[in-house]
């Protein structure tokens, strides 16, 4: 199996890198890119760690190297959130990153699965898929949003508030990657009962997490470690659908069009990326209004990187 990460010089990169090289299945590959001069001593450094994953760092003048052969490639390139910001301030930056990501990807290594972290997702993923499709090489069951940090946070923030061991805990989230977009389906929590002023106060929790973060961090940054951790989570699925196992995770990706073009829902995964969408099951009123209301935000987040390819 061979990974590459694009952008594995940066908060993100590093902690998913680490990660993946404990994690990969032995005899697999681990490829770094970034445009930052630190990403061979990043590559060195992991090195000098005990698995059998072989890692090598790649500069900004090889990408093409970095990705020929790949069988997954993870993108958390771009600029991260800083105070006072949201997710959308970002795309005018991350846009012109992913796009000259995706083009890289279609020259080397077009049939790999693509998961992308750069925010904002909503926005991104169509850019990836729009240059995709320019080139003729677009399979939408390849393409996958990342939203498995939203998932994390909220199997973390559900067991501290109800006492339960973490790792019973599931939690759906559908929608997008960003503010109201995110939809935590609590009411379909197994094992836990929420108030309705829990859920009140627990869904803007999860939906406002990484403001949290980044204003705990006051200016240094945004969620690095939980998002490299989602990340490999998320990419760890990836290794088992294509190992021929039956995996379901949650993903944004582009379905029936039924909500949304893209959208975040259960899947089940193989080795050629999506096998099946699978339902997500039957909303409570409180999550029913609150998907209805944030449709018109989700859909124009992807206009937003539609137009950005086509314009």
């Amino acid at each position: 199996m061979k990974v590459t990460v694009l952008g594995a010089a940066g908060g993100i990169g590093q902690a998913l890198s680490l990660l993946l090289k404990t994690q990969l299945p032995a005899g697999s590959e681990l490829s770094l890119y970034d445009v930052a001069p630190v990403v061979p001593g990043v590559a060195v450094d992991l090195s000098h760690i005990p698995t059998a994953v072989k890692v090598e760092g790649f500069g900004a003048d090889a990408l093409g190297e970095a990705l020929t052969g790949a069988d997954i490639v993870l993108i958390p390139a771009g600029m991260p959130r800083k105070p006072g910001m949201d997710r959308s301030d970002l795309f005018a930056v991350n846009a012109g990153i992913i796009k000259t990501l995706a083009e890289g990807i279609v020259k080397n290594c077009p049939k790999a699965l693509t998961g992308i972290i750069t925010n904002p997702v909503n926005g991104t993923v169509p850019i990836v898929a729009e240059v995709f499709k320019a080139a003729g090489t677009y399979d939408k069951n390849r393409v996958f949003g990342i939203t498995t940090l939203d998932v994390i946070r909220s199997e973390a923030f559900v067991a501290e508030l109800k006492g339960l061991n973490v790792s019973d805990v599931k939690v759906p989230v559908i929608g997008g990657h960003s503010g109201t977009t995110i939809l935590p389906l609590l009411s379909q929590v197994e094992g836990a009962t929420f108030t309705e002023e829990e859920v009140a106060a627990l869904t803007p929790r999860i939906q406002n997490a990484g403001t949290e973060v980044v204003n705990a961090k006051a200016g240094g940054g945004s969620a690095t470690l939980s998002m490299g951790a989602a990340a490999a989570r998320f990419c760890m699925s990836l290794v088992k659908g294509i190992q021929g196992e039956d995996v379901v995770d949650y993903a944004y990706v582009e379905g029936n069009g039924e909500d949304a073009q893209y959208f975040a829902q259960p899947v089940r995964l193989g080795p050629n990326g999506v096998v099946e969408l699978l339902p997500y099951g039957e909303l409570s009123a409180f999550e029913q209004k609150a998907k209805e209301d944030m449709l018109a935000t989700l859909k124009s987040d992807i206009q937003e990187g539609v137009d950005f390819i086509n314009a």
